[in-house]
This record gives C-alpha cells, structure tokens and sequence, in this order.
C-alpha cells in the first residue's frame, strides 16, 4: 500500500476535526466561587504574630513618635488585624494593627507572623521555655 499526500492529509483533517469537536463540547455552569473557611478572607484578621524582642511598645499610631499605650514582651501572642506599610526618612517600615488586650499597633520586625493559630501557640510555648 503505498501512501500519498492525500492520504496523510486526511488523517490529519480528520484528527484537527476530532481535537475541534472535544474543544467545544458544552460544559455545566458552575457555581460561585467560595473561600474555603480557613481563608483570610473569611475571617477579622490576617494572622497571629509572636513577639521575638524581650521588651516591645505598643503605640497608638503606626508612626515613630507615637505615644505608647502599652507593652508586650517575648512570647507574647496577638492577633493580626491588620498589615500597613508607612514611608519613613530611612525607607519603609510595615506595621500591624493588634487585636488584643491593648489594641494598637507594632512594628512587623519584632514578631514573626503565623497563618495558623496552633503554629503561633507552639512558637511561643517554645519562646517561654
């Protein structure tokens, strides 16, 4: 059997037709799109922050010169609201909005930020040892 242009050409007709045909088979509407409840979304804050510095103010504003309105030391463990980056004269420096005992704002540097409350829980447990 000999084979020729033609027939190659077919094949490959037929086979451009099949690819078409499976491409534009008519799919069920999907329903909305739902954070799952774990999601940042789906909560009042965006994650738990353990205190690494021995000694932190807490200010009222996220600002240098900003009164402090109370203290948290090594460990300690707070909720965060909330995640605000402000120019200074050196560059810039994030600050978080706590939600806590004494709510107000950090500085990021003097904590590390877990998603998860447990993950939070175990590093300060293990700071506090």
């Amino acid at each position: 059997m000999r084979i020729t242009a033609k027939h190659i050409l077919g094949q490959l007709l037929i086979i451009l037709c099949i690819s078409v045909l499976c491409a534009c088979r008519i799919r069920k509407e999907e329903g909305p799109v739902l954070p799952p409840v774990t999601s940042p979304l789906s909560r009042n804050y965006i994650g738990f922050g353990v205190i690494t510095e021995s000694f932190t103010h807490i200010t009222a504003d996220p600002a240098e010169g900003s009164p402090s309105i109370g203290y948290l030391r090594r460990g300690s463990l707070v909720k965060i609201v909330r995640r605000q980056t402000i120019k200074n004269n050196s560059g810039f420096v994030s600050w978080v909005l706590i939600d806590d005992s004494h709510p107000g704002w950090l500085k990021e540097e003097v904590m590390d930020i877990y998603d998860m409350e447990s993950q939070a829980r175990t590093a300060s447990e293990a700071m506090l040892k």
